[in-house]
């Protein structure tokens, strides 16, 4: 079963155009404060918790394979979704972790088991 879940997510990446709209460095439009340390995106064509295209995080392991799941909790918008880790070294998802922790949001890792 749990094959078959990253072998879908893999299918959801392969099948869809990834759309960077918060490139590394890039700050917020809402929050001024919250400069992207990594490509932040979307996938077209998809839909998420939020009703927009599947969220995605891109590093710079220079491969499109997916690297792990992001289970996020955001307290002021009061939703839960889940963040695509794609082409992320471990230094990478240590970033996007300490991206979610404030206040408001949380953040837990799913890695994927490399075989």
């Amino acid at each position: 079963m749990e094959t078959l879940f990253w072998s879908r997510l893999d299918e959801l990446i392969k099948s869809s155009e990834i759309v960077i709209d918060r490139p590394k460095g890039t700050r917020h439009s809402r929050y001024p404060d919250l400069v992207f340390p990594l490509d932040y995106g979307y996938l077209k064509g998809t839909t998420g918790g939020d009703g927009d295209g599947i969220d995605i995080w891109r590093g710079t392991a220079g491969h499109r394979k997916l690297t792990a799941i992001g289970c996020t909790v955001d307290m002021k918008k009061k939703d839960a979704e889940i963040k695509l880790i794609i082409s992320c070294t471990e230094e990478e998802i240590a970033i996007i972790e300490k991206c979610y922790d404030n206040k408001y949001m949380s953040i837990i890792i799913i890695r994927r088991e490399t075989a």
